[in-house]
C-alpha cells in the first residue's frame, strides 16, 4: 500500500503523459527535417545553419523545449486558472496593438517586429482563449444551457476572433471555430452545430447556384426538421417533398411561360431582342414565388406550433428567417468583407473561376507535388517540386506537400496519424481529469490542434482556400512553435498536478 506522501512524490515516468510527450518530439523532428527538405536547393548549408530557415528552427525548438520545462517544472499548475482574466486582457489589448504598431506582412497587419525576432499575438491567444474559457466554464453554477452564461462564453471566443478579422488573419480566425466542438462535449445543443453547418453550406449555395437554390434547400431542411421533431414526418413525404420539387421546377416552368408568351425566354433576350417595354412577366421572378410560398407558409406553422406548445418550431422559423437573410447578405459579406485576394481564393476553391498561373498556382503546385510522390515518395531531399521550389511558402503554409512528395502516400498517412494520436492522448487524459478546469482546457487544446491540422491539409490538396495556417509543430516558424509548445505544456503541466494526488 502506498502512503498519502508516496502519492505526492509520484515519479515522473508515473504523472507525466509521456507518449504524448515523445508524439510531441517526433512532429517537431519532421518539421525541422522537411523545413530542411524545403530550403536546402536555394539555401545550400547545414541543417544546423544559424543563416538559414533550419538553422533557426533548431534555435526554435531548443527555446521551445526550455519553455515547455519552465511550464512543467518551475510554474504551479494552480496559477493558470487565477491569472486566465489578466491573461486574457493583455492579449486582447496586444491584439489591438498589432493593427496599429504592427508590420503588414502578406496583406495582413499581424506581426510585432523586434529586430530579427517577429511575434503574432494571434498565436497565443489561443491559449489566453482556451485558459478564459476553461475557467469561466468550470465555475460552480455555471450551465450552458442559461443564456447569461451563454452569453458570455460566446463573447470570450468572438472578442479575439473579430479583432484577429481585423487584422485580416482570416485563417487563424477560423481556429477559433473549432471551440465549438468543446463546447459541444459541454452541454452545447447539438442543432447550433447543424445551424452553423448550414448556414456555411447556403453562403456556398448562394455563391456557386443562386439565392433561389439556396432558400429553397434552407427550406427544404427546415421543414424536414420540423416534421421530424414533431412526429409528423409522414407529412413531410406526403405534402414536403411533392411542393418542393414543384418549386425547383418553378424557374424553368417560368422560363417556358414567358418564351410562350413573348417567344423569348428570358429577360435578358428580350432585351437584345428589341423590346423596348419589358414584359410584365419577366418581373415576376422564381425568387418571389418562393419566398411568398414561404411567407404563406409560416403562419401556419406558428400556429401549428402554438397549438402543440412545440418550442423547437419556433426556433426553426426564426432559424428559417436568419437563413433567408444570409442569403440576401452573402453577396455583401463576399463582395465588401472579405479582401481581394481572398475572394479570388474562395472564386478558384469553388470552380468559379480557373487560375491555375495565379492565385490557384500554389495549390496546383502543392496538388502536382503531393500526388508525384506516389506510395512512397521520391525520397528524402529528391523532391523535384521542393528542391526546385515551385512551391512558394513550403516551409511554412505548405510544408505538407514537402512531406508528400518526399514520403509518399505512406509517409502523409504517417503524419496525419502521429496527429490523430496526439489529439487523441489530450483527449483521453481530459476526459479522466477530474477537474473540469483541465477537461475543457484540454478538449480546447484538441480544437485548436485539429483546426489547424484541418485547415493546412485541406489547403494543401486543394480543399480548402489557401488561407495562410501553419501545421502546428512542423511549419517553420517561431510563434507558432512557442504557442503549440506551451499550450501542450500546460495542459501536460495540469494533468500531471492531479495525477500527483491520484
Amino acid at each position: 500500500m502506498i502512503s498519502a506522501g508516496g502519492n505526492r512524490n509520484r515519479s515522473l515516468t508515473k504523472t507525466i503523459d509521456w507518449p504524448l510527450v515523445i508524439c510531441y518530439f517526433v512532429l517537431v523532428l519532421i518539421g525541422w527535417a522537411n523545413i530542411y527538405a524545403s530550403v536546402h536547393a536555394s539555401e545550400p548549408a547545414s541543417i544546423f545553419d544559424f543563416s538559414c530557415r533550419s538553422g533557426k528552427q533548431f534555435v526554435w525548438i531548443i527555446t521551445s523545449i526550455v519553455i515547455g520545462a519552465i511550464i512543467l517544472f518551475v510554474l504551479n499548475p494552480r496559477i493558470y486558472e487565477g491569472l486566465s482574466l489578466p491573461i486574457y486582457l493583455v492579449t486582447i489589448a496586444l491584439l489591438v496593438a498589432v493593427i496599429f504598431l504592427g508590420i503588414e506582412v502578406k496583406g495582413s497587419r499581424s506581426w510585432f517586429e523586434f529586430g530579427p525576432i517577429r511575434f503574432q499575438p494571434a498565436e497565443i491567444s489561443k491559449i489566453s482563449t482556451s485558459l478564459m474559457l476553461a475557467t469561466v466554464m468550470s465555475q460552480l453554477g455555471y450551465k450552458m444551457s442559461r443564456f447569461k452564461d451563454f452569453i458570455i462564453t460566446a463573447l470570450i471566443i468572438l472578442v479575439p476572433m473579430a479583432i484577429i478579422v481585423l487584422q485580416s488573419e482570416t485563417g487563424s480566425a477560423l481556429v477559433y471555430v473549432g471551440f465549438i466542438f468543446m463546447l459541444y462535449r459541454e452541454g452545447l445543443s447539438g442543432w447550433l452545430i447543424f445551424i452553423l453547418g448550414m448556414a456555411i453550406l447556403s453562403f456556398i449555395i448562394t455563391l456557386t447556384a443562386s439565392p433561389f437554390v439556396a432558400i429553397l434547400v434552407i427550406v427544404g431542411v427546415v421543414s424536414f426538421c420540423i416534421c421530424l421533431y414533431s412526429g409528423i414526418f409522414k407529412w413531410w413525404l406526403i405534402v414536403g417533398i411533392p411542393v418542393i420539387a414543384l418549386m425547383a421546377f418553378v424557374p424553368m416552368g417560368m422560363s417556358a411561360l414567358a418564351e410562350a408568351v413573348t417567344g423569348f425566354a428570358s429577360e435578358a433576350e428580350a432585351i437584345e431582342g428589341g423590346l423596348t417595354e419589358v414584359p410584365f412577366i419577366f418581373k415576376i421572378k422564381p425568387l418571389y414565388i418562393l419566398l411568398f410560398v414561404t411567407a404563406v407558409s409560416i403562419p401556419f406553422a406558428v400556429y401549428m406550433a402554438f397549438r402543440q406548445r412545440n418550442r423547437f418550431t419556433y426556433l426553426a422559423i426564426l432559424s428559417l428567417l436568419g437563413g433567408i437573410l444570409l442569403v440576401y447578405s452573402a453577396d455583401f459579406l463576399f463582395n465588401e468583407v472579405l479582401q481581394d485576394h481572398q475572394r479570388k481564393r474562395i472564386e478558384v476553391l469553388l470552380g468559379m473561376k480557373e487560375d491555375p498561373s495565379g492565385v490557384g498556382y500554389n495549390v496546383n503546385q502543392s496538388m502536382i507535388a503531393i500526388g508525384s510522390g506516389g506510395l512512397t515518395g521520391k525520397g528524402y531531399l529528391h523532391g523535384t517540386q521542393t528542391t526546385y521550389g515551385f512551391v512558394p511558402e513550403q516551409s511554412t503554409d505548405f510544408i505538407f506537400c514537402t512531406i508528400g512528395e518526399e514520403w509518399g502516400f505512406l509517409g502523409c498517412t504517417l503524419v496525419v496519424l502521429l496527429y490523430v494520436f496526439l489529439i487523441w492522448r489530450i483527449i483521453a487524459d481530459a476526459e479522466r481529469s477530474r477537474e473540469s478546469f483541465t477537461r475543457i482546457y484540454g478538449y480546447c487544446v484538441a480544437c485548436c490542434i485539429f483546426m489547424h491540422l484541418f485547415i493546412n491539409i485541406g489547403m494543401t490538396i486543394g480543399l480548402m482556400p489557401v488561407i495562410g495556417i501553419p501545421l502546428p509543430l512542423v511549419s517553420y516558424g517561431g510563434s507558432s512553435l512557442w504557442a503549440f509548445t506551451a499550450m501542450i505544456a500546460i495542459f501536460i503541466a495540469l494533468d500531471r498536478n492531479e495525477k500527483k494526488y491520484f
